[in-house]
Parts: C-alpha cells; sequence; structure tokens
C-alpha cells in the first residue's frame, strides 16, 4: 500500500475540534466539523491506525510550503526577496514581521494538533482492543518521533514552548513556557525511545523507520551542541547516529548530483524520509484551515520572470513563475562561484529557455547588445551563463543573454530541484512530487561537521569528499577533493549551502551555529540594518499569547519573545 494515499490531512475523529493547548472557546467553536464520528473511534482497531496516519499530516504544514519556505529560507544569507509575495519581513527582519503574521499562528496551531493527536495515541494505545501489542508498539514509536520532530522544530522557530505530553481533551488557559533543559531532555527521550523500536525498513513508503529516527536525533544533537545546554559528547553522539544511517542500510548516494531531484526518479536510494504528495487534490491537503494552494507547491517560488520575454510565454515545462526567491550575489558568485570541477551550479540552476513562442523581429528586454531577436519554436531564446559576458560576445548569441549585472527582482538564475511537469495544466499551483526531508548528502555533510568538532579532521575530510567527488563532474572527480588543511568550519558552512540550496534547512543551519546575524549582515543587504540577536527567535504568535491566562496586572503569562 502506498502510505501517501492513507495519510488523511483532516482529523477522522472528534479530537479534531478539541485541540489544542491554550484554544479559546471562540476558536474551537469555529472549526469546521468534518466528521460525525466520535472521539470513541480512536479507540478502535481502525481509529487506532487512522490516527496515527492523522498524526503525520501536519508533517505538510511546514515541508514543501510556502509557510515552511518562509520559516527556512527567507531572511539568510544565500536567499533573497523576487519581486512579487508577502511575508518579506521574514527576509527584512523588520516590523512587518509580528505577532500578527497568519503564517506564525498557522505553524504553531497546526503542529500541536499534529502533537496532541500523537499524544492521543500514546494515552489510549493501552487500552485499544483488536491491534496486537507489537503493532502498538510500532505506531507509538512513529508517533513518539513525530512528537518530538514537532517539538523540535517549535524550539528551534520560537524558542521553549508548551511541553504538552498528554492528550488535550479540552480548551485550557493553563499554559506555560518550558526551558531550554526540559525541551531538550523530552525531544531526546521521545526520540531515543523511538529509535529502539522502529524498524531498520518498512512497507510503506513515508513512515517512521529507525534511520530516520537515527537522523532527525543526530540533527537535535547537532544544534544542542552549540546551545547553552550542550554537553561534552553531544558533537559525537551526533556522529555516531550518522554513521548508522550510512553504515547500516543501504542508503547510497546517487552518482549523478541531478538524479537526485529527477521526477522519473523520486524514490531514489539517497532518500532518507520522503513527505508524501499525491496528485489527488483531497490527500494532498496541507492542513485543515487552509486547503487552497496544497501539495507540494515549491515549484512556484523560486522562478523568474521568463513567461513575459520574447519568444517565450508561461508553459507547464518551465513553470509558474511567482518570483518570490532569488539567490544572493554571495549564493551565485562564492557559495557557487567554482564551476570548473563542480558540476551543481548548472544541476541546481536553470540556465536556458527554449522558445515556445517563436516569432521575428521580437524586442529585447534585458540585453542591451541587440534590439530585437527573432526564433524559431525550440531556438534557445534566454541564456544565463553566470558571468558577466561582454556586450560584444552577447552580440554574437541569437538570443538575449541575462549577465550578473542585469539580475533583478524578477531575473535571476531560477533553481530547478522542485520543477513539478506533472501538473495538469500551466496555472495549477498544487504540485504532487514528494519532499526530501532527509537525504545521504545532508547525514554526510552533518557526519563531517560532527567530526570536525570532535578534532577528528580526517574522518570530517573524508565524509565531506563523498559528497564532493558525486557533485564532480566526469573526469573531474579527484579534483573535487579537499584536504585536511582545507576542512574548515566555514568551508562546511558553503558546502551545505551548494548542496541544500533551497531544501528548507538554511535558516536552521545559521541558528545552529549562531552565525545567523553576522551571515545577514554580511550577505543580506535588505536586512543588514535591522537584524539583532533577538530574530533568532520568531514571535510567539498573538494568537497564543491572547489565549492564556493573565495575571494580576492583566498580561499573558505565556511570555513574549524579546524584541517583539
Amino acid at each position: 500500500m502506498n502510505f501517501k494515499h492513507i495519510i488523511k490531512p483532516a482529523r477522522v475523529f472528534a479530537i479534531a475540534a478539541l485541540m489544542l493547548t491554550g484554544q479559546s472557546c471562540s476558536h474551537l467553536l469555529d472549526e469546521e466539523v468534518v466528521s460525525g464520528i466520535s472521539s470513541n473511534y480512536l479507540n478502535t482497531p481502525k481509529g487506532f491506525e487512522d490516527g496515527v496516519n492523522s498524526a503525520y499530516s501536519s508533517l505538510r504544514t511546514y515541508y514543501a510550503t510556502q509557510l515552511g519556505l518562509t520559516m527556512t529560507e527567507f531572511g539568510t544569507d544565500i536567499y533573497a526577496t523576487g519581486a512579487d509575495g508577502g511575508y518579506k519581513g521574514f527576509h527584512f527582519y523588520d516590523t512587518q514581521m509580528n505577532p500578527t503574521v497568519d503564517y506564525l499562528g498557522t505553524l504553531w496551531d497546526e503542529f500541536y494538533r499534529g502533537i496532541n493527536t500523537c499524544n492521543a495515541i500514546i494515552d489510549r494505545a493501552p487500552n485499544v482492543t483488536g491491534v496486537s501489542d507489537d503493532i502498538k508498539k510500532l505506531r507509538i514509536a512513529e508517533v513518539k518521533f513525530l512528537r518530538a520532530h514537532y517539538y523540535f522544530i517549535l524550539f528551534q522557530q520560537y524558542g521553549g514552548v508548551d511541553l504538552r505530553l498528554t492528550e488535550t481533551l479540552e480548551a485550557t488557559k493553563d499554559t506555560k513556557r518550558n526551558t531550554d533543559a526540559e525541551m531538550y531532555a523530552a525531544i531526546i527521550k521521545d526520540m531515543t525511545e523511538s529509535i529502539a523500536d522502529l524498524p531498520a525498513t518498512t512497507g510503506q513508503y513515508g513512515r517512521i523507520t529507525k534511520p530516520i529516527a537515527e537522523m532527525g536525533l543526530a540533527k537535535v544533537y547537532l544544534t544542542k551542541a552549540y546551545s547553552t545546554q550542550k554537553a561534552a559528547d553531544d558533537f559525537t553522539k551526533a556522529a555516531e547516529l550518522c554513521n548508522n544511517v550510512i553504515t547500516k542500510y543501504s542508503y547510497k548516494l546517487q552518482d549523478d548530483f541531478a538524479s537526485v531531484f529527477d521526477e522519473g526518479n523520486i524514490r531514489n536510494s539517497e532518500v532518507v524520509w520522503a513527505i508524501q504528495y499525491t496528485a489527488d487534490a483531497i490527500t494532498n491537503v496541507t492542513n485543515n484551515t487552509n486547503p487552497v494552494n496544497s501539495g507540494n507547491n515549491l515549484h512556484l517560488f523560486f522562478g523568474m520572470q521568463y513567461d513575459v520575454q520574447a519568444g517565450m510565454q508561461r508553459d507547464i515545462l518551465n513553470g509558474r513563475p511567482f518570483k518570490r526567491l532569488r539567490p544572493t550575489t554571495y549564493c551565485t558568485e562564492v557559495v557557487f562561484g567554482e564551476r570548473v570541477n563542480d558540476s551543481r551550479y548548472k544541476k541546481t540552476f536553470k540556465d536556458t529557455w527554449l522558445s515556445n513562442k517563436p516569432g521575428k523581429d521580437l524586442k529585447t528586454a534585458f540585453d542591451d547588445s541587440k534590439t530585437t531577436v527573432t526564433f524559431a519554436a525550440g531556438d534557445t531564446a534566454i541564456f544565463i551563463p553566470g558571468y558577466e559576458m561582454s556586450k560584444e560576445e552577447r552580440a554574437k548569441r541569437k538570443y538575449q543573454v541575462l549577465v550578473p549585472s542585469k539580475y533583478s527582482e524578477a531575473l535571476f538564475p531560477t533553481l530547478t530541484k522542485f520543477f513539478d511537469t506533472k501538473r495538469p495544466d500551466m496555472t495549477y499551483e498544487p504540485g504532487s512530487r514528494d519532499f526530501f526531508a532527509f537525504r545521504l548528502a545532508d547525514t554526510y555533510l552533518m557526519l563531517a561537521e560532527a567530526q570536525l568538532a570532535a578534532g577528528k579532521v580526517k574522518e570530517a575530510t573524508d565524509a565531506i569528499n563523498i559528497v564532493r567527488r558525486r557533485a564532480g563532474w566526469p573526469g573531474k572527480k579527484d579534483a573535487m577533493e579537499i584536504t585536511q588543511a582545507q576542512t574548515t568550519f566555514e568551508f562546511i558552512v558553503e558546502e551545505r549551502a551548494r548542496e541544500l540550496a533551497g531544501e528548507q534547512t538554511r535558516w536552521m543551519d545559521l541558528k545552529r551555529w549562531g552565525n545567523l546575524v553576522d551571515k545577514v549582515k554580511k550577505y543580506n543587504p535588505q536586512a543588514a540594518a535591522n537584524i539583532t540577536q533577538n530574530h533568532l527567535l520568531r514571535p510567539i504568535p498573538q494568537t497564543q499569547i491572547d489565549r492564556s491566562a493573565k495575571n494580576a496586572e492583566g498580561v499573558s503569562v505565556f511570555a513574549q519573545n524579546a524584541g517583539y
């Protein structure tokens, strides 16, 4: 059975209307009734399985959505804002990012729904009849990982939150913020316990397995190692877990970097954990409150405005360009600056557009080396060389050449990792591609980071070189290897950007390392004057502040983060 078809984004039992921590009565009454099935349904064998499947659906609020992308790629060193779209306060770090921004509340509410579903499964499992103890143990292990993963993302985005580890059955204003130590302890406990009871593989692709939980816990230990809660063995534990994922299972790097994201190769050997999507519009809903624009829609946000240029019109192949994110100069010229040996610039960004609207004597726009162009169908219409080609050289070309000095918020190198050519028409927004939350190249780079920090420079170098050799052009793989002297923390910072650009890791990486402010000041001129250490945390949603109990002075007991 394909697991993606049994994950239902709507909660199928009455508990959906009772969630969640600190929700006001008016909010609860506004919940849409999605089923007449009572809460007791969860206590049946079918209800128990449906409940577990439902616990996965909150992942779709964060992964492969504009919300998740905004909170993980905006406001970093490698991506800037495009011409269109909102939520730019997450990039500018200005007053546009405030507690009333709906994305903040949406993530908060949907993750707590997922958490409470996990809590219900764990609490009720002992009393569910008709389900074997082995299956119960397995499903509890799955949801313990999910609960910990939801809490880990909330913790990194907002700081200490309300750590609820039992089922919430009714609205309550009794809420508090747990400490960093309490957050780490609960997350590590859940993930450790899940690893013990999870299988190495699963017959239902997409379910949590032991290597997924090991990689998730490795990320937690890496993060903790840089925090105020760090322990002397955090890096060592992270390295051991990464080594498990690499050596104990059947994962293997794809031979070609481009093949990782090939639409015909979705379930490839490099994918450790995929968040599943489908062409089924009902199953694809990303969350209960906003079913519009569901599915994996990352294909929308990295595209430049190719469709109004000479010889071009919008089509399914080249995508619907929302122009939300464009690579920074640092990204294109430094991170991806070396292209003789490294294939990842060419295989990450689209550089050639073929005419799908042929015509004669069409006016040029951005290429000042010519005034008109003429195209037959399939001719090159736009080329992005990635360097400052001279006007004289551009004049020899029969197409428009977009050089770095002409990049703008509308015209820029376009990330191709998430292109979705399976959409039914050129305006269709929901995508059906799975999103790779964890993949093996990330595991190798995490291993290198942990080993370098633990003083094992040779081992760190070896891990990096495995990723770099794969990225080399044919005949250039030896030249891609670095020496131990080149294995520095800064090299790993940039190597992760080269390998994982756009994959919803960058903000969390910079926040983990503690260099977010420094990187933004250096490479994000739109935010350099605004960002402060306060921006290492997002604002607590105003809805949560309002829902919480008040002290004698009428102030919410759920404290807002500093600076907001």
